[in-house]
């Protein structure tokens, strides 16, 4: 091993035992579900807001994203960005603040599972274990691409073999999760999101000047055809209205991601979600331009290009070509961060739904909170150790890894939250219809392929399920008092 590879080692080690020292200091702080799941709804502006953006982006960050552009310039990557930048901001704007408010209303729910159980009146339990089968299913297929993120960067940095690689990464992740539950996974997400932030600019500014400036830039860059940096080109071909609408349509997604909209939930004051969104919205912004940048811009910096398959690492050949050793091994982290901290939100939220919706909603409803714990602890291993043999392929792509659970989560729960929050007139019977439907569409226009087929897999299931819901709404006359009474009570406490 010589002497560089131990400096990036020691960044490395460096960075873990952080991460683990965390989880071990909020580990006393769990006295309950709520403490576990949301913090105690304690969590202040700067954190909810890097939380939510750190455990948002994932390796698909710092991985997925520059991989696309590095390979086909600006059309994909660029059209999904607007499409993610646009849904961040009204998702802030639309869903924060009244989610925060209802769903302390509503039973003081703690899952999104429970606050739609809550909120429909449904004394079966049926839609949330519904919506627990839907969530398991694709954070799993989530979790397994933050999985192969931390084994693509472990495997390249230190030419580790990339089963290896993919073991360390998991066992950090689940130790500091299950040590310190939602505390610790906002504290480390603060963390990431930070060092993530930093290494986007930094590298960016650098690789500009090395390249002799903005104009340099750009014209190294175009020798690799006007295409390559034209967001409407293709390959030599017009990137089409059906391409363009399944790129914007990722924006879709955030209505409806639980590891996301737990955040809202847990933050101490929704007078503080104001500040929250506009710091949200700075780090997502900079971090999109920053990794649109890296990906499309190395084909031109990188001194030797990426083997075929290599496409992913762009970001981490980048880093490893501009900085020494050790400042090398900082910034590598950022991608490490990247992954850890969509990870562990999402093994926390599919435990607490497990947990929480499954376990005492149905098996044992008078379990103590310290069985709840247990159970919730149980469940993070086990998702771990499904999304840990969906990862084991090194040729799994992280985009489409992220894209297929995105698609899922958007569509199964995205029109139902705003439905929830908005419109007095849904029904259990609609919430649970548009459910199912949704998710059922995904699954299976993923599998179809060609002509209307090509478009993203979220747009039929959204629209799928918002209109099955509306129209089983409609028709519904079994309208719950209770619900309506609690809805207008909600309606009426609003600002």
């Amino acid at each position: 091993m010589n002497f560089e590879i131990i400096l990036r080692f020691s960044a490395f080690v460096l960075y873990l035992m952080i991460m683990v020292f965390i989880g071990l200091k909020h580990m006393s702080k769990n006295n309950n579900s709520s403490d576990f799941f949301l913090g105690g709804r304690k969590i202040g502006p700067w954190m909810t807001a890097l939380s939510a953006e750190a455990s948002d982006m994932s390796g698909w960050l710092l991985m997925g994203l520059p991989g696309v552009a590095y390979l086909t310039g600006q059309k994909e990557a660029f059209w999904t960005a607007v499409g993610l930048e646009i849904g961040t901001y009204l998702n802030w704007l639309f869903v924060a603040k009244p989610l925060r408010n209802y769903t302390a209303l509503c039973g003081n729910a703690i899952t999104i599972p429970q606050f739609l159980t809550n909120r429909f009146k449904d004394k079966s339990h049926v839609i949330s274990f519904v919506s627990v089968i839907f969530i398991l299913i694709f954070f799993t297929v989530y979790t397994a691409s933050s999985f192969v993120s931390c084994g693509k960067l472990i495997n390249s940095v230190f030419g580790v073999p990339y089963f290896i690689a993919l073991l360390i990464g998991i066992a950090v992740i689940l130790t500091y999760t299950l040590l310190g539950g939602f505390l610790a996974v906002c504290s480390t997400d603060f963390i990431q999101g930070t060092l993530m932030f930093f290494a986007l600019i930094i590298t960016t500014i650098i690789m500009i000047f090395t390249l002799g400036g903005p104009a340099e830039t750009f014209t190294k860059v175009s020798t690799f055809g006007s295409q390559f940096l034209n967001p409407f080109v293709k390959d030599n071909t017009n990137f089409g209205l059906i391409d363009i609408a399944s790129s914007l349509a990722w924006g879709l997604g955030y209505f409806g991601m639980p590891h996301i909209l737990v955040r809202f939930m847990s933050i101490r004051s929704d007078k503080d979600i104001k500040l929250s969104r506009r710091i949200a919205m700075v780090w997502v912004t900079i971090a999109f331009m920053g990794a649109l940048f890296i990906g499309a811009v190395a084909k031109a910096y990188l001194a030797v290009p990426l083997e075929e398959g290599k496409q992913e690492t762009v970001v981490i050949a980048s880093i490893l070509q501009t900085y020494p050793a050790f400042i090398g091994g900082i910034f590598l982290c950022a991608i490490l961060a990247a992954a850890m901290s969509t990870a562990d939100s999402q093994l926390l939220v599919a435990a607490s739904a497990f947990s929480e919706d499954v376990y005492r909603g149905f098996m044992n409803k008078e379990a103590e909170p310290k069985k709840v714990l247990q159970i919730s602890r149980i469940t993070v291993l086990i998702i771990g150790l499904v999304a840990f043999f969906l990862s084991i392929d090194p040729n799994n792509s992280i985009f489409s890894l992220v894209s297929y659970a995105w698609a899922g989560f958007g569509a199964t729960f995205g029109p139902l939250i705003l439905l929830s929050l908005f419109w007095r007139g849904t029904t259990k019977s609609g919430a649970l219809s548009g459910l199912v439907a949704g998710g059922v569409t995904v699954i299976v226009w993923h599998q179809l392929k060609g002509g209307i087929f090509d478009l993203y897999e979220i747009v039929p299931g959204f629209l799928v399920c918002l209109l099955l819901a509306v129209v089983v709404s409609l028709f519904d006359k079994d309208k719950d008092s209770q619900m309506l009474k609690e809805f207008d009570a909600y309606k009426n406490s609003k600002d």
